[in-house]
């Protein structure tokens, strides 16, 4: 008999995979709207749009239940980290090119593996370490980055990885002690307050098709966020970790049918490596299901 909580895992696999083909969706909007927006303005529009979303669903007293958390502190923690990260990309992301970025980028699943075991006490299994590391080697491979040297770049992106992986873990931590809606409204509340000064500085006006890019952003993030932060509460970290790696096949795909890249065949090769990945944990966890209780 198949117990709840290996089903919990399956549906964490789910929300999580759905969240990251969002985020994906998500970083090819600001890639069109950077070119006319500033960053801080886009993040702070996006964060500003889940925030009113989050009031709109649960009402005035969600203030009062965010207020009365008992977690509180480290949800702001979470948040900073996050934002940290979110900043550290797109500033390295200026000065490298997409595949340096996005390789450097994918080190966050295997530090946050690492991270699980340290710190939530997770047992990391042997095809878990093996999908991460598969995983790995498939965006190396599609990525192909060559020349990567030791730059000032190169610093922020691992550490936009390094944040990113640590705020997962936190969320993990958090997420079985508070609802989602909390959680969103804390860190884009957050946000909102960190790059509202940065935007006014340096504020563009819209037209009509960036203003809904813009909305179209916020509602994106919205639901990948409450589908990871969802996610995050059916499974483990270590399971989840190798699914990220999932968003850089919908990165190849979005960018055919918009910019018409057409991938190189070393970008077919990681992606069934990244399949891969996936692969390994949701049989592996299969397995694990028909064991005895």
């Amino acid at each position: 008999m198949v117990s709840p909580v290996k089903n919990q895992v399956g549906y964490g696999i789910l929300l999580t995979s759905f969240a990251y083909m969002l985020f994906t969706v998500h970083d090819a909007t600001i890639k069109l709207l950077v070119v006319t927006i500033p960053v801080w303005q886009i993040l702070f529009i996006r964060s500003l749009t889940i925030l009113g979303g989050c009031l709109l669903v649960e009402g005035p007293s969600l203030v009062r239940k965010v207020s009365r958390s008992p977690i509180i502190k480290p949800m702001i923690v979470r948040s900073i980290l996050l934002l940290v990260a979110w900043i550290s990309y797109y500033s390295a992301a200026r000065y490298l090119q997409l595949a340096e970025v996005t390789t450097l980028y994918y080190a966050a699943p295997i530090v946050g593996t690492i991270l699980a075991t340290i710190v939530l006490k997770e047992k990391v299994t042997l095809p878990r370490w093996m999908a991460v590391g598969v995983g790995f080697c498939g965006v190396i491979i599609a990525s192909n980055p060559v020349g990567l040297t030791i730059s000032w770049p190169v610093y922020l992106a691992l550490q936009a990885a390094v944040l990113w992986a640590s705020g997962m873990v936190l969320l993990r931590k958090t997420a079985l002690h508070e609802r989602s809606l909390i959680q969103m409204t804390v860190s884009n509340g957050l946000f909102t307050l960190m790059t509202g000064a940065m935007t006014f500085l340096h504020w563009k006006t819209p037209n009509l098709h960036e203003f809904i890019l813009l909305c179209g952003t916020g509602i994106l993030a919205g639901v990948a966020q409450f589908s990871l932060f969802e996610g995050m509460r059916q499974a483990p970290v270590s399971v989840l970790a190798p699914f990220e790696y999932s968003s850089l096949v919908w990165a190849f795909v979005l960018g055919y049918l918009i910019w018409s890249d057409i991938p190189p065949q070393n970008v077919f090769l990681g992606a069934i490596l990244i399949l891969s990945a996936g692969a390994i944990i949701i049989i592996s966890e299969r397995m694990r299901r028909r064991q005895p209780a």
